[in-house]
């Protein structure tokens, strides 16, 4: 049979709905980035007046009468007047964008607590218009993450391929989708360690272009990571480690290729050195209700019960597994106001337990110790930082700070290994997974909007009606962005069920 392609001429390639991935991954962050009021992010107030006086922004930050102090905008102070009142809509925030400088305060990134690598690139959109350069910091956040992911998935081997997409779909929802697309350097921290982990996975396991582009990713997930928040720092650190444990081969190639994550473990000690943040380490979290816990006396009524020692640490113990969740909804969005309906921690909770014990199921030696270390981390890190504080759990350390960690820990239980049977599912088994997490992501971003729109107080499927707030100037309401959002979320994942379950000719291997 003849060629009918003329000669000369590259072969038509066939359209693959596979490729409208990336394009509906970022529809559906976008949803969530309009879902929020400016402010609403956790301690957004904090973010925003560091993101707008690192720029040197006069009309919104003006420098203070000492060196960790600035004149700020009532329109920073005030930003979050909804916070902590969930019955409250955001249309309390009013006229407050037009304010000018007056008011001083110590709360901003002024003692260099963060790192700066988040506030020195947001700082370029910190325009005069307050709303509008937030929004913009969220979308590029957005778009940041959607290009890493999809340049992974081009540069890694099939069975990577499948590591970062169940192992971010079974941990992003809800709290990732609102974080990441937020004004909170938490969502750099989130996909800066993703990223790192993935990449390094990659680096080790490939040769050629690919390897260098790869090993680029890398270190910029180590910077995105460690140059956010100063955790972040330290769980990069575990990511590169883990990745080379799970890669290692006592081989001259290996060890020449281990000086870059030695190079990516240096950056992160030197953020993580250079931050505030790392006093928390020795002493915990200063600031909270302290020590408690609750019990129902003879009355019935609650009583506060004082911890201390090894009370404390116990009850910690746990307590644990309530921290870890709150990632899947059992702790609110935003500012822990927005309580999520159970039917959201149930659905999400459930999908990352079904393909974490899936991938449990094929071990290897490196991949069971690997997996071990994480889970070790994951207890004892949040139980040392409660205890030495004289915190409870539910006080001070919110799931955020370990949402870089569980996604680290599920895509370690994800990992492929050579000559194990890949990670797969029936069809009814896909189905069923991606399916509670399309019902989690629907119910928690019209809950989210109602918080703002109304107030939790109001309730009904119509999110139009009576609306107290919304942006201005906007073509479109809040049902838009709530069908929007969970139309793109649906057909995303949609669009990745064959590539979910695609078999793989074999397990991970060197591509060129």
């Amino acid at each position: 049979m003849t060629d009918p392609t003329p000669a000369g001429t590259a072969p038509r390639r066939r359209f693959r709905a596979l490729w409208l991935a990336p394009v509906l991954a970022l529809i559906a962050l976008l949803a969530w980035a309009f879902a929020s009021p400016i402010g609403a992010g956790p301690d957004d107030d904090y973010h925003l007046v560091s993101t707008w006086c690192a720029a040197g922004n006069e009309t919104a930050c003006q420098p203070g009468a000492t060196a960790t102090t600035r004149v700020i905008s009532t329109s920073l102070r005030d930003i979050a007047c909804y916070a902590q009142h969930e019955e409250r809509s955001a249309a309390c925030q009013g006229e407050i964008f037009d304010a000018a400088p007056s008011w001083e305060t110590d709360r901003g990134n002024f003692a260099g607590e963060y790192p700066p690598v988040y506030y020195g690139v947001m700082q370029f959109l910190a325009i005069d218009d307050i709303q509008v350069g937030a929004l913009l910091m969220r979308a590029l956040t957005a778009v940041l993450f959607v290009a890493l992911a999809t340049a992974l998935a081009v540069l890694l081997a099939p069975g990577r391929r499948r590591t970062l997409l169940w192992g971010w779909l079974v941990t992003l929802v809800p709290l990732g989708v609102f974080i990441i697309p937020s004004n909170n350097p938490s969502g750099w921290a989130v996909m800066g360690v993703g990223t790192a982990f993935l990449a390094l996975l990659g680096w080790f396991e490939s040769a050629g272009r690919r390897r260098w582009a790869l090993g680029a990713l890398y270190l910029l997930g180590i910077v995105i990571a460690a140059g956010s928040r100063g955790d972040a720092g330290v769980y990069a650190v575990g990511a590169s480690v883990t990745a080379a444990l799970l890669t290692s081969e006592w081989t001259r190639d290996w060890r020449l290729r281990a000086v870059l994550p030695i190079i990516g473990i240096a950056i992160a000690v030197v953020f993580f050195v250079s931050a505030g943040q790392s006093g928390v380490a020795a002493t915990g979290f200063t600031s909270g209700g302290g020590g408690a816990s609750l019990t129902v006396g003879a009355d019935g009524e609650a009583e506060a019960v004082p911890l201390a020692g090894f009370g404390l640490a116990a009850y910690n113990l746990l307590m644990l597994p309530f921290l870890w969740t709150g990632v899947w909804g059992t702790w609110g969005l935003g500012w822990l106001d927005t309580r999520l309906p159970s039917i959201v921690p149930w659905a999400a909770t459930a999908a990352f337990i079904v393909v974490g014990f899936a991938g449990l199921g094929r071990l290897a030696w490196r991949k069971a110790i690997a997996v071990s270390g994480v889970l070790l981390v994951l207890i004892a890190l949040p139980l040392y930082v409660l205890t030495a504080g004289g915190d409870k759990v539910g006080e001070n350390l919110q799931p955020r700070y370990l949402l870089p960690l569980l996604v680290l820990f599920a895509m370690v239980l994800l990992s492929e290994v050579p000559r194990r049977a890949p990670l797969a599912f029936t069809r009814i088994q896909t189905f069923t997974i991606l399916g509670a997490l399309a019902i989690a992501n629907l119910v928690a971003l019209q809950v989210n909007l109602r918080r703002y729109v109304t107030g939790a107080d109001v309730q009904g499927p119509n999110l139009d009606a009576g609306a107290e707030w919304w942006w201005p100037g906007l073509p479109f309401g809040p049902n838009a962005v709530w069908l929007v959002g969970v139309l793109a979320f649906a057909g995303l994942l949609a669009v990745l069920w064959p590539e979910l379950r695609r078999p793989a000719l074999r397990s991970p291997e060197t591509l060129r």
